[in-house]
Order: C-alpha cells, then structure tokens, then sequence
C-alpha cells in the first residue's frame, strides 16, 4: 500500500476550475481521481464535500495544510 501523499499544486482550466492536482509524490490525477481518493483517506489533508448543485468538492483540512483552500496552492 502506497503512502498518504498530500496535494502540493493545482492545474486550473480557462474557466478557472482546478481540473489536476500534483501530489507531493510526484503523482497527477485528475480532479475527479483525487476527490475519489479523499473519500478513501489516501490524500492527507483535504475532505469530500457536497455542494448546493449536488457536486462534491474537496476541502483543505488547515490542520494539515498550510492553505485555506485548494486555489491558494501553487500552480503546475
């Protein structure tokens, strides 16, 4: 079983909404792959959340992340 990776940077489409992310082991994943993995705790750091719309997001543990939120993370 591989180790908790933490999320470290964003990829953003021209609409402006993350669509990858870059773990701190080097691996991408789409948005949709992390979120999956949240809601089985293999990201460190971040929670699955339902939005109004019925989407569900993630959501920056502080606790963990030195971010308040997901687009406060760098860019890749």
């Amino acid at each position: 079983m591989m180790k908790n990776s933490k999320i470290v940077k964003i990829k953003k489409d021209k609409d402006g909404k993350i669509k990858d992310v870059l773990l701190e082991n080097g691996e991408t994943l789409p948005l949709n792959h992390a979120i999956m993995m949240a809601k089985e705790h293999i990201i460190d750091g971040v929670g699955v959340v339902k939005g109004k719309d019925g989407s569900e997001y993630l959501l920056t543990d502080p606790n963990v992340m030195n971010v308040k939120n997901l687009n406060d993370l760098p860019k890749f």
